[in-house]
């Protein structure tokens, strides 16, 4: 009996001739995605000669560490009772509010808490000022 190994054939495959060509595909397409518009859709807009416009406006709430709160630096304080009529008044008339508030950090988190909930009561969006890191 005659054994003998069998001569096996083994085949390779050079790759790094496919990374390049996967390479460039992929800067095509990269290329390609970038220069394709988004806007495809053509469109006639009605156009209305009357309308509502929507006015955003920033106001700024300074509280000071006697509880003394000033709008947008006015010279006579508010007390807390009229503060809540006063921003009400604010948000009557625009739509879209923002207030900056500058709290002195002498000021106990529960005052502060409160002028958020009349904030929120009214939807108005509150943004509490920070003195940057030195």
């Amino acid at each position: 009996m005659n054994l003998r190994r069998r001569n096996k054939v083994h085949s390779t495959m050079e790759v790094s001739a496919l990374n390049d060509i996967m390479f460039f595909l992929m800067l095509f397409f990269l290329i390609a995605s970038t220069l394709a518009n988004p806007n495809v859709i053509k469109l006639l807009l009605p156009q209305a000669k009357a309308g509502q416009t929507v006015s955003k406006q920033q106001y700024s709430l300074t509280i000071s560490k006697d509880l003394d709160y000033y709008i947008n630096n006015e010279k006579t304080p508010l007390s807390f009772e009229q503060l809540e009529p006063r921003l009400k008044s604010i948000t009557d008339n625009s739509i879209d509010v923002t207030v900056v508030l500058k709290v002195d950090r002498a000021i106990q988190v529960q005052n502060l808490v409160d002028v958020l909930a009349i904030g929120s009561k009214h939807k108005i969006k509150m943004i509490l000022a920070t003195q940057s890191p030195k």
